[in-house]
Order: structure tokens, then C-alpha cells, then sequence
């Protein structure tokens, strides 16, 4: 039961969500994963985690009333205990990135800070969409500026783009997600779905798109798989925007990041970093049938 109850906690049904992330950002800065990529990856587990601890944490008086099944309002796990892992996986992120090299170690100073901010802070804000949006974009930069040849700040511009449509999609099914307890939204549904579609065009209409056709012909599936798998629960959410629908929205959107995750990095000439990306989708949806990822 403790397992069962920390593993919602975390929601690590979501995790495979956030390794693409670093591979992305590598990938536009044309490396291979590497040692260094994986410590990013590591770190970016790690600060994920943590605020998905600080989350419940800080939404613990709103969770009794709306979600009292949730580990803490249930009582199976302590306020305390929540806090205690979200400090503790906060401080074993910075680790890790200090690791991949100093220019990783400040994206995820910041990157830290955004999460702990969003928490504790903006997340019932109108900053909260852009909160998480950022964060999302920083956790590809951290991929990107981990140790490597090109100096930080080129890396960082190179993966900038990247970083702003995997940003795009984390705002738009962040703005949905405000209403997966209440319902009652169509148009944050409607409007997430006008950015599923352009982001998806934005991937495909690249001013540099892949030289050989097996690749163009990769991206374009993998932009396919992207908006198949937030769109079609979106058109659900708008026309029923009940709060089960809704969630359903939320979790297909999160759901979402791996296919574009996986095109971001076909984009850039990582072929083989795509199709690795892409493998971590059945984990996910497996995973997501036990575990809520939202």
C-alpha cells in the first residue's frame, strides 16, 4: 500500500515523459546522448518528481475537498513525509546536473526554482500556464547545455527552438488542466487543440526539414502520432468538458510530449534519438491504466 501510494504521489506514470526532454535538447544541439545526457536526464527525473511531491503538498487543504482519495487527504502519506521527498529529490537533481557540467547545473538551478515558484506560488495565478511552460523549455535546454563541444549560451540558442513548441503544448494542456476537477471548460479544450495544430505544422514545416525521405517521412508520422494523441481527447473535452473528460484531456496531453519529444529530435537529424523516444510510449500508456498521470 505504501508503494501504491508514493507511486501516485509522484505520479510516475507521467515519467516517461520527461527523458525525451534531454534527448531533445541534445539532439538540436547535434550530440549524441552521452554521459552527460544522461545525468541530465537523471536530474531532470529528479526535479520532475520533486514537484510532483511539492504539488500534492501544497495542494493538500484544496485535495481533501476535491481529490480526497489522493495519498495525503487519504492519510497514506504524511505531509511531512511529501515535503521531505520534494527537498531531498530537489537537492539529488542539482547534484546530477552539477555533474553533466556547470552551464547544466545553472539551467537546473533555474529550472528548480520555476518548479518550487509554480508549487508554492503562481500556480493559481494567470503566470501558472507560463510557469509550467517554461519549465518544460528549460528542462530541453538542460538537455542541451549539458557538457559538450558547443559553448553554452550557442547550444542554448540552437535549442531554443525546440524549447519554445515543447513549451507551447505544456502551456496550452496546463490551461486545460485548471479545469479537470470542475469541468465546465470549452474553450480551453478548443483553444488547446488551435495549438496542437499549429505546433504540429511548426515540426513539420521546418525552414531546414530532413534531408533523406526515410527521415522526412519519420517526422512527419511522429507529428501525426503527436496530434493524434492529444487532439482527439481535446474534441471530447470541448464537446463534454465534464471533469472526467477533461482529465482525460489533461492525461493524453501529457501523453503527448513523447511523440513531439520524439519529432524534435528527428527534426534536428537525431533519427535513432526519435525512434528511442517513441519506445518509451507503451511504457507509459501501460503504466498510465494503473497510475493517474494527472
Amino acid at each position: 500500500m505504501t508503494a501504491r501510494a508514493w507511486a501516485e504521489l509522484l505520479r510516475v506514470s507521467a515519467l516517461f515523459t520527461v527523458p525525451g526532454d534531454a534527448l531533445a535538447g541534445a539532439a538540436a544541439v547535434g550530440r549524441r546522448p552521452d554521459r552527460s545526457t544522461a545525468l541530465a536526464v537523471g536530474a531532470s527525473l529528479c526535479l520532475y518528481e520533486a514537484g510532483m511531491a511539492l504539488n500534492d503538498w501544497a495542494d493538500r487543504d484544496e485535495d481533501a475537498v476535491d481529490r480526497p482519495h489522493r495519498p495525503i487527504p487519504s492519510g497514506r502519506i504524511t505531509p511531512r513525509a511529501a515535503l521531505t521527498a520534494a527537498g531531498a529529490l530537489t537537492g539529488a537533481g542539482l547534484v546530477l546536473a552539477a555533474r553533466a557540467g556547470r552551464p547544466a547545473l545553472g539551467v537546473a538551478t533555474g529550472l528548480a526554482a520555476t518548479v518550487w515558484a509554480y508549487d508554492l506560488r503562481l500556480k493559481h495565478t494567470p503566470a501558472g500556464p507560463a510557469a509550467m511552460a517554461a519549465a518544460r523549455g528549460l528542462d530541453l535546454l538542460l538537455g542541451a547545455t549539458a557538457t559538450g563541444q558547443a559553448p553554452a549560451p550557442r547550444a542554448a540558442r540552437a535549442a531554443l527552438p525546440a524549447a519554445a513548441l515543447l513549451g507551447a503544448h505544456t502551456y496550452a494542456v496546463t490551461t486545460v488542466s485548471r479545469h479537470e476537477t470542475q469541468g465546465g471548460s470549452t474553450t480551453a479544450p478548443l483553444a488547446a487543440l488551435a495549438a496542437a495544430a499549429g505546433i504540429g505544422g511548426s515540426v513539420v514545416h521546418e525552414r531546414q526539414p530532413p534531408r533523406n525521405a526515410p527521415a522526412r517521412l519519420l517526422l512527419t508520422a511522429l507529428t501525426g502520432a503527436y496530434l493524434r494523441t492529444a487532439a482527439r481527447p481535446l474534441v471530447h473535452a470541448a464537446l463534454n468538458p465534464s471533469p472526467p473528460l477533461t482529465q482525460r484531456a489533461v492525461g493524453s496531453g501529457i501523453r503527448a510530449m513523447i511523440p513531439l519529444q520524439a519529432a524534435l529530435a528527428v527534426r534536428a537529424g537525431a533519427a535513432g534519438t526519435g525512434l528511442a523516444v517513441m519506445g518509451l510510449v507503451p511504457l507509459a500508456r501501460a503504466l498510465s491504466r494503473k497510475v493517474s498521470p494527472t
